[in-house]
């Protein structure tokens, strides 16, 4: 059944949706997006929908461009997962003091951390993640190379390390298809990755080559140009920082955990990551490309990824097929079905109630926009990208932090 072609478009765009099921913004923005000279090919995803600078769940494939509005202001926004030797029997009935901790462990929205998180004291490799939380010096003193316009950030984007954000970022407890919990957590380069973006998308916007653009949101930046590097150099490092900010938020959850449980010691496994709001240099075609994943995942072939469902739903993790026609990538989560105003706008807290029944988490006006009924249906979802990945377990929340 999938992929289906979308014709009329300039360069090639194989989607795994229906075209009758994608709202016509997005259908324009496929469109425009396919147009871009430097585009070699466009891949969709089943949780597409409409998005600013580019359409969400869509993998674009250019030669020696970029489009920085295309990443979006999420910068290496992602998913991380870990599996515990915990089950749903360990688990108490009432789950409020789990929720509690986590809750003062993470800042959630706009909040930081008081002081930077001391990663050293965390013993962040106590399960599994220490190669990916070593070289700190480095990264901070690479701080001074970025724009200048966020100079007086770094303060801030230290005490954000280990945070969690707002709108559809959350940390879980879930159980699998065998009853064993596993943490999952979804959140990417805070405050410092939209700064760096913005700026870098201003820049874009004004180069003479962007000006007859079907979508001045799609202004690119071209290799071999000073304003390429300097992008190259900022996303690389908020790339970085979304993941090592994943890495120290997942390190809090665990040591939460094993807390909560006290006497009983706790073991994780080794720890699934992936981002979602990416760039990466991959060979497509035969052809040295610059992949654009905006809303998508890279599901090589035995890679291991992680794709959730809404609160109250479910989430999977997956293991890529390495299917060249999507260029290798698999959607980033269900993918919304209708925008956060008009959820408000529709649904009620006792709507939130009943569709988040049995999860433990906020149920108030504030995160209305954030009800399972507001997203797709992630069963169709995953059943529609079956040629892209294989599910290795199907998890269940118990347990949902928001901002």
């Amino acid at each position: 059944m999938f992929p289906v072609e979308l014709r009329g478009t300039r360069a090639q765009t194989l989607m795994w949706a229906d075209e009758h099921q994608i709202e016509q913004a997005a259908l324009k923005q496929l469109r425009n997006i396919a147009e871009l000279p430097w585009v070699h090919g466009l891949r969709v995803m089943p949780d597409v929908h409409l998005g600013k600078g580019a359409t969400v769940g869509s993998v674009i494939a250019m030669r020696d461009a970029v489009a920085p509005a295309a990443v979006g202001v999420d910068i290496g926004c992602g998913m991380e997962s870990v599996k515990t030797d915990l089950t749903a029997a360990d688990l108490p009935d009432d789950l409020r003091s789990l929720r509690s901790r986590i809750e003062e462990a993470v800042p959630v929205g706009f909040s930081a951390h008081k002081e930077a998180v001391n990663v050293t004291a965390l013993h962040a490799g106590s399960h599994g993640q220490s190669a990916r939380t070593k070289g700190w010096d480095r990264f901070w003193r690479e701080f001074g190379e970025l724009h200048p316009g966020v100079s007086a950030l770094e303060s801030k984007a230290q005490k954000q390390i280990g945070s969690l954000g707002g709108g559809n970022h959350f940390i879980e407890i879930c159980l699998d298809q065998d009853d064993a919990v596993w943490i999952l957590l979804h959140s990417g380069s805070r405050n410092i990755g939209k700064e760096l973006a913005e700026r870098h998308m201003a820049i874009a916007r004004a180069l003479s080559h962007n000006q007859s653009l079907p979508d001045r949101d799609l202004a690119v930046f071209l290799s071999g140009t000073p304003e390429m590097d300097a992008y190259r150099r900022d996303l690389a490092w908020a790339q970085e920082y979304a993941a090592r900010n994943r890495a120290v938020m997942l390190s809090l959850v665990c040591r939460a955990v094993r807390d909560e449980f006290g006497q009983r010691p706790v073991r994780f496994e080794e720890p699934i990551s992936c981002h979602h709001n990416y760039v990466a240099e991959e060979v497509i075609d035969g052809v040295p490309m610059l992949v654009t994943r905006k809303g998508a995942v890279r599901a090589g072939a035995g890679a291991l990824a992680l794709i959730p469902g809404s609160m109250g739903t479910r989430s999977y993790v997956v293991r890529g097929k390495g299917n060249p026609l999507s260029f290798q990538s698999a959607s980033h989560g269900a993918g919304r079905r209708m925008s956060r105003n008009a959820a408000k706008r529709q649904f009620t807290v006792a709507d939130l109630i009943a569709q988040t029944e049995g999860v433990e988490s906020r149920k108030d006006a504030g995160v209305v926009d954030e009800i399972p009924a507001a997203y797709k249906d992630i069963d169709e979802v995953i059943a529609a990208q079956t040629d892209l990945v294989d599910v290795v377990a199907t998890l269940r929340q118990v347990l949902c932090v928001k901002g």
